[in-house]
C-alpha cells in the first residue's frame, strides 16, 4: 500500500487503504481511529537483523492469471520475524489471488519489507520501492464482498484513495486488530491461517512517526503451493 495518512479525526477511522499500483500516491489501508490515550511502549520484537533490498522501480506485463475454484492455494511467507501462511480465497478473489501469485511466481516480494506497521490496525508490505509509493507497474481490479469484515488475519490489498474500490497492484496489509473498521474497498486477497503469533509479533515493532519500523521486517519469500 501507498502511504497511510496521518491519524487525525475519529470520522477518518475508514480512510482508504492505499495500495502500491506504480503510481506516484502512497498506497495505503485507512488509518485506525484516533485516540488521545498514550501508545504503550512496545518491545522489539526477536527478529534477525537482515538488509531490506534496494528501493526499485519496477514495470511488469500485467497478468491475465486467475485461481481455479476448488483447488487451494497457500502463499507461505517467510520473513526475518519468523513464517506465516496465507491461504488465498479463489472463490471470492480469483483475480486478485492470481496476480499475487504470478509476482510470487516471478520472486518479487524477494527482499521486500513491511514498511508500515500500525499496532493493533495493520502491517503493510510489498512495495519494491519501501515508502509506499511502488508496484508492480499495473494494477487489477476486483470487487470485493459486499459483507467483507477486515477482521483480524484477513489480508486484502492496498490502493490509493482515488483508485476504484477493489484496485489493487503488490502492496497487501493483515489485519491485527480485531476489527480494522474499513469499508468493503480493499480487494480481499485471503487469511493467515498459520503463523498468527508471527504476524502479531511483526504487528508491535517500534516504529517511528511514519509508522515506518526502525529495524526493517524484511520479506525473504514468498512461495505459493497449489493442491
Amino acid at each position: 500500500m501507498s502511504r497511510l495518512p496521518s491519524l487525525v479525526a475519529l470520522l477518518l477511522a475508514c480512510a482508504l487503504l492505499v495500495t502500491a499500483c506504480g503510481g506516484g500516491d502512497e498506497e495505503k489501508a485507512a488509518s485506525p481511529p484516533a485516540s488521545t490515550d498514550a501508545p504503550a511502549a512496545t518491545p522489539e520484537p526477536a527478529c534477525e537483523k537482515t538488509a531490506a533490498a534496494k528501493p526499485k522501480a519496477v514495470k511488469l506485463p500485467k497478468p491475465t492469471e486467475e485461481l481455479k475454484r476448488g483447488r487451494t492455494y497457500v502463499a507461505r511467507v517467510l520473513t526475518n520475524c519468523g513464517e506465516f501462511e496465507i491461504t488465498l480465497d479463489p472463490k471470492r478473489a480469483p483475480r486478485t489471488g492470481g496476480s499475487f501469485k504470478y509476482l510470487a511466481g516471478k520472486r518479487f516480494f524477494d527482499g521486500l519489507t513491511f514498511h508500515r506497521i500500525v499496532p493493533g490496525f495493520v502491517i503493510q508490505g510489498g512495495d519494491p520501492k519501501g515508502d509506499g509509493s511502488g508496484g508492480p507497474g499495473y494494477s487489477v481490479t476486483e470487487a470485493p464482498p459486499d459483507d467483507l469484515v477486515y477482521g483480524k488475519g484477513i489480508v486484502a490489498m492496498a490502493k490509493t484513495a482515488t483508485e476504484a474500490a477493489g484496485t489493487s497492484g503488490s502492496q497487501f496489509f493483515v489485519v491485527t486488530g480485531e476489527d480494522a473498521g474499513l469499508p468493503p474497498d480493499y480487494a480481499l486477497l485471503g487469511k493467515v491461517t498459520k503463523g498468527q503469533d508471527v504476524v502479531d509479533k511483526i504487528g508491535v515493532a517500534e516504529v517511528g512517526p511514519d509508522e515506518k519500523p526502525l529495524h526493517p521486517v524484511v520479506i525473504r519469500t514468498i512461495r505459493i503451493t497449489e493442491s
